[in-house]
């Protein structure tokens, strides 16, 4: 492999540098979008296979002193942040080699407490009261065969530890006892497992599709609120499209507990990056509740993935969800007043548009840009800054917003590394003669593998054109040059000829309707009462959705919505499929 000794240890080098490295998103930036641009690391666990590829999953995001800390798994280090939106990267003083597979970490009296484990099974609680030094301590205990542990205090200071990761075994939980710091209880509680015959959302595979195994049931993560205890736990898989996250509710932080209906809360199937599992949930800005989760690339591994984050609330009726419509596409962040987790209303304005490039290796051409699948991606003949590629929006639009995501391929890099940099232009035409700077990213000393950018001024124009000056990989290449905006012409009319036909596999319903012409896609939107429509399917130019993700003994409404550059149909009255 590549220098990979030299790569990894170069962290140590500029270590000090970690606490002024932040992501480029704009301090100013008022928007978001998913995935997260945060400077992911680069896994070191298939080093030896020659596998190179970022990852950030399973995120533990925790309040401390009004500022925010977020672990992943095995990161080298930790995200910190004021806003939940601007994260920066630390590399303590002392830490776990690699930090927690799947981490745990919680807020207690004035420190930030972090159960830091391996693969195996084995974990100790670290601690510090200075998160942004990091010098973490650890106390004695150690906590054995406890995978996805998840810690939580109850204001009344008893303290409960969760874990599991298992397509066989439950979420269980023990007691721990703080005074002799964290030493878990002999008894194990079994709280619930998965009921796949019930629940087919937690059926395993790309859209619950493979019945050779079961799913998994993993990341508990426990939110109290308003005197009831949230269980919260992802299935079927991490690497699939239908990864999410479920929750039961009690009384009580060890049960019973009961199954909350609108599951799974946090969930998004469809569009340009897949999968909303295995997260954590926090109170924000402004007092609003914040939902963090993995996303699924999976094409260098099953494990590369990256970052999300969705608004969530609690109804009327004590129900938690989250809300994933458009959910990758520009909303507005946790800390802009008034609107924070709003959708902006900017639309895809280059999907499938026309593009052309300098160059292009074999069936990885510039179109995949602006297909909106992350899967694909545009591999440029050279990597240097004679490269670029335009995209033809057709019609004049107004962009407010640009996303580039980069691609792994064959990069050859491993660890914390933390000098990488991306640096480019983009630029944008009326004409395709005349050009005007949009983001100016030439002098740019950050990594950022998920570049949002929020325009200051938006601008209308026709052409967009990506002009490339450095990457740190070996190679030049891009999944999706996303364009966001508003067109001038006509959103579509509202659908027509909607149909649910639930199966006599109850889990499992086909829903059709008549294409609308003009339509880029659709939104099928359904959930278990006519204003409980949380959950949302994201699809392009299709007019068909087999969902298999619904509760067996559990009636359900369902709407559409049809979508394109321009805006958004109507949605249709909704339907009750008993």
């Amino acid at each position: 492999m590549y220098q990979e000794v030299k790569k990894f240890l170069s962290s140590a080098v500029v270590a000090a540098c970690s606490l002024t490295h932040l992501s480029a998103q704009s301090m100013q930036a008022s928007t978001y979008c998913n995935p997260l641009n945060i400077d992911y690391t680069y896994a070191i666990y298939n080093a030896n296979e020659g596998i190179s590829y970022r990852s950030g999953a399973d995120p533990a995001v925790v309040k401390f002193r009004n500022e925010y800390y977020m672990f992943v798994t095995r990161s080298l280090g930790y995200w910190h942040s004021t806003d939940l939106n601007n994260w920066t990267f630390i590399q303590p003083e002392k830490w776990y080699f690699q930090g927690s597979n799947a981490p745990a970490a919680h807020n207690y009296k004035d420190s930030v407490l972090y159960v830091a484990g391996d693969p195996s099974g084995s974990m100790s609680v670290l601690y510090t009261d200075n998160p942004k030094k990091g010098d973490w301590k650890a106390v004695p205990a150690i906590l054995n065969n406890l995978q996805d542990p998840a810690l939580f205090i109850d204001d009344d200071g008893k303290g409960y530890l969760y874990w599991g990761s298992s397509n066989t075994f439950p979420i269980k939980a023990k007691t721990v006892d703080k005074d002799l710091r964290f030493r878990p209880s002999d008894k194990t509680y079994e709280l619930f497992n998965l009921d796949e015959a019930k629940h087919g959302w937690e059926r395993f595979g790309e859209n619950h599709s493979d019945t050779s195994l079961e799913g998994y049931m993993e990341g508990p993560w426990m939110t109290k609120h308003n005197n009831k205890y949230y269980l919260q736990y992802a299935a079927p898989g991490t690497e699939f499209n239908v990864y999410g996250d479920g929750a039961y509710i009690s009384d009580s932080p060890l049960g019973p507990f009961k199954y909350m209906p609108n599951n799974p809360f946090s969930y998004k199937p469809g569009g340009f990056m897949n999968g909303a599992g295995h997260g954590s949930t926090v109170i924000g800005p402004q007092n609003t509740y914040w939902h963090f989760a993995s996303m699924a690339l999976s094409m260098n591994m099953n494990w590369e993935r990256r970052l999300c984050m969705f608004p969530t609330f609690f109804d009327k009726d004590g129900l938690m969800y989250s809300n994933t419509s458009f959910g990758d596409y520009p909303h507005y962040a946790p800390a802009t007043h008034g609107k924070q987790g709003q959708f902006t209303g900017w639309m895809l304005l280059s999907y499938k548009k026309p593009v052309t490039s300098s160059s292009a290796q074999g069936a990885n051409t510039a179109q995949n840009t602006t297909d909106e699948s992350v899967k694909t991606f545009w591999l440029a003949g050279r990597n240097d800054d004679t490269q670029w590629l335009q995209i033809d929006l057709q019609k004049p639009a107004k962009v407010y917003a640009i996303q580039v995501n980069y691609h792994d391929y064959k990069s050859d890099l491993y660890g914390k590394i933390m000098e990488l940099r991306h640096q480019y232009l983009i630029e944008g035409s009326e004409d395709g003669k005349s050009w005007h700077v949009l983001v100016d990213r030439s002098n740019n000393y950050k990594d950022v593998p998920n570049d949002y950018v929020e325009l200051t001024t938006p601008g209308t124009f026709r052409f967009i054109r990506y002009k490339n000056i450095h990457v740190p990989t070996p190679n030049l290449a891009i999944s999706g040059i996303r364009v966001f905006g508003k067109g001038e012409g006509k959103a579509p009319a509202a659908v027509k000829e909607f149909s649910v036909n639930r199966k006599k596999d109850r889990r499992d319903a086909m829903i059709s309707w008549r294409k609308e012409p003009g339509a880029q896609g659709y939104n099928i939107l359904w959930g278990i009462a006519p204003d409980k429509l949380y959950n949302s399917w994201m699809v392009y130019d299709k007019n068909s959705l087999e969902l298999k993700s619904l509760t067996v003994d559990q009636p359900y409404y369902f709407s559409i919505e049809a979508f394109n550059e321009n805006g958004i149909s109507t949605r249709t009255r909704p339907v009750k499929v008993e």
